[in-house]
């Protein structure tokens, strides 16, 4: 499937990159089997090695891609510590992709209240019962932490875990990639200058 909306540069007409991203997105979410929202996460130690994971887009807008997690697991530490972090969409059935960097910043509570509230009831059941990315001595021990936290909340409302929240990518850069024949693929990047706007350059594939 090839786009000519990068191919025409139909992509010049527009003053900001979010709606070709909503467009592919949308495209996505008819063509992907599972999860078209997932996307790498990547994100950098104290030490300066990169760590990357899979992790769900959970809203978009003019201000960056939000995405929710536990602020004391591993890419929760290293995102407030380093403050910076990039994502790679990757829709193989459109053989397109995605790329976002720039700096992060925490979402509000009340946008993370609402989007814990909309979870299932099991998962936030297990925002609780997980210390994620910390040793686990055994399934059992999970399974125990789970039963422990349904008991206590057994009725009424589960509390957002003030551990749980989420994080808004601020883009600096996204670069949209579409296969072509021969590796000559289409790639396009929409860069933010100084005044908020945005330009766009063609880059060789």
């Amino acid at each position: 499937m090839i786009d000519d909306r990068l191919k025409s540069g139909d992509f010049t007409e527009r003053n900001e990159p979010y709606r070709l991203f909503a467009e592919w997105l949308e495209d996505a979410g008819q063509s992907e089997p599972n999860d078209p929202n997932a996307v790498a996460l990547a994100t950098v130690d104290p030490e300066g090695l990169p760590n990357v994971r899979m992790v769900l887009l959970k809203g978009f807008d003019e201000r960056g891609f939000v995405f929710y997690t536990n602020f004391e697991s591993a890419k929760g530490r290293e995102l407030l510590s380093g403050g910076k972090a990039a994502m790679c969409f990757h829709w193989k059935s459109l053989r397109r992709q995605v790329r976002v960097r720039g700096p992060v910043e925490q979402v509000s509570d009340e946008e993370a209240d609402a989007y814990y509230a909309s979870r299932p009831r099991g998962s936030r059941i297990g925002a609780w019962a997980s210390k994620q990315s910390r040793p686990l001595e055994s399934r059992f021990a999970l399974e125990k932490a789970v039963a422990e936290y349904t008991a206590r909340y057994a009725v009424g409302t589960i509390p957002r875990p003030a551990y749980w929240s989420g994080f808004r990518i601020l883009p600096q850069t996204i670069e949209f990639w579409h296969d072509r024949p021969f590796r000559l693929h289409d790639r396009v990047v929409f860069s933010r200058g100084e005044d908020g706007g945005w330009r766009t350059e063609r880059l060789y594939p």
